[in-house]
């Protein structure tokens, strides 16, 4: 008992093969993945919009309608992933989602786009819930918010790589050509994943029985700080008043993320004329700054342990470098300069957020919690887009953007109405 105690208190000493495999592939995984999910960007800048006869607004609506099929797996995925197997149920949508997104290239119609976008959703949706599921299999809550701000850097290590990319493929083949190749690449993740990742380290061959003994000690450390509910379940969660103030928060911030991150290469190429590979590079330079933000915020999160405090920053932040973006838009190289720092609060929130969760629910129903809040807060990356086109058409881009700025507000006034265990260490 004396040397497992030991153990578990010197975690220097301890391998990190967890942070060696999990964290990479799940990266990866969900790199590809949001490729395929925001590739419509740069193709709309790229001539899509022009072939199809797409409007501003129609446009917004083809990107957004991703996240009305997005709903459907998220629960169903959390829970698998929680009960069953998570890296059995990642597989399996790899497979799916990579031949729909490679059909996206065949599309002829408008209406064929909004349904190809559709499905692409449904494939895609119970992938965040099951890897958040897996994570939280791997890392103890001192881990936590570190480990989750490493995985949402895919969001920012995706736009940097597949920005350009996609920026070049379009350039170089056309934006049915770009559909396919990325397509198909997703396919290939199954190389990656299928031998990297175990649902928990139980099952993992290759762990260390040293790192396995401190996961042991740390997950039971972990247990017995946790507040203990009986006989809870979904539906009795349904009624409290925390979850929907997650999901409310999460929505207003999804708005405040899509809207931006799905337009940018539009505005960026209205703003400075350039063509689509450059266009790509520009939109590319905001997501270098991501990465900082997300580490530099997770790590002062887990320091303080303070969720509730450094979920909000990023939120105001970003609010803030928006609203610059917009007052100096009269000089072209500031105004980019505003949106560059955007990225430094684009997806910093996420690790911190994503602890709120089992700070407030029991374990037994934190898979569901999670899935329903990512499931109805991700009908936001529907609103956010589709609104700044269609206040585009009707107003002007400002009023768009604006639209967006006043999101991320409400939803960091919303973070100050949890309970105040979100602000302060686990006793």
């Amino acid at each position: 008992m004396a040397n497992l105690q030991a153990v578990a208190t010197d975690a220097a000493a301890i391998p990190r093969a967890r942070w060696l495999r999990i964290i990479p592939a799940v990266i990866i995984v969900y790199i590809v993945a949001y490729m395929d999910r925001t590739n419509i960007a740069i193709a709309m800048a790229g001539g899509m919009s022009t072939e199809l006869g797409m409007t501003a607004s129609f446009a917004g609506l083809a990107a957004g309608i991703f996240f009305v099929g997005y709903i459907f797996l998220q629960i169903p995925g959390g829970q698998i992933a929680e009960r069953l197997s998570a890296k059995t149920f990642i597989a399996g949508t790899i497979i799916v989602w990579g031949g729909v997104a490679a059909l996206t290239g065949l599309v002829r119609t408008q209406n064929e786009m909004l349904l190809i976008r559709f499905v692409l959703g449904v494939a895609e949706g119970g992938v965040y819930p099951a890897i958040l599921a897996l994570i939280g299999h791997w890392f103890p809550n001192e881990e936590k918010a570190r480990a989750i701000a490493f995985f949402q850097m895919n969001l920012a290590v995706a736009s940097i790589i597949t920005a350009p990319l996609s920026g070049w493929l379009i350039q170089s083949m056309g934006w049915r050509e770009m559909f396919v190749v990325e397509g198909v690449l997703s396919l290939a993740l199954l190389l990656i994943w299928v031998p990297m990742v175990a649902d928990t380290p139980a099952k993992a061959k290759w762990l260390d029985p040293r790192e396995r003994a401190w996961l042991d000690a740390r997950f039971a450390e972990d247990k017995a700080k946790a507040v203990v509910v009986e006989n809870v379940s979904v539906r009795t969660v349904v009624g409290d008043a925390n979850l929907w103030k997650l999901v409310a928060i999460y929505f207003f911030f999804q708005v405040g993320f899509y809207g931006f991150a799905l337009w940018m290469p539009v505005i960026i190429k209205q703003l400075t004329g350039s063509g689509m590979t450059t266009v790509g590079f520009l939109t590319a330079l905001p997501y270098i700054l991501c990465i900082a933000g997300q580490f530099f915020i997770a790590s002062r999160c887990d320091q303080t342990m303070n969720r509730r405090r450094y979920t909000a920053i990023p939120m105001v932040g970003f609010a803030v470098c928006l609203t610059l973006s917009i007052l100096l838009e009269g000089n072209m190289w500031v105004s980019y300069a505003m949106i560059v720092l955007c990225g430094f609060f684009l997806q910093a929130y996420a690790g911190p957020f994503w602890t709120l969760p089992p700070l407030l629910f029991p374990s037994n129903v934190v898979g569901g919690v999670r899935g329903t809040i990512n499931a109805l807060g991700n009908l936001g990356g529907f609103i956010g887009p589709f609104l700044v086109g269609y206040l585009t058409t009707a107003f002007s881009q400002e009023v768009g953007l604006s639209f967006l700025i006043a999101a991320l507000v409400i939803a960091s006034v919303l973070l100050y109405t949890l309970p105040k265990v979100t602000s302060k260490a686990p006793r």
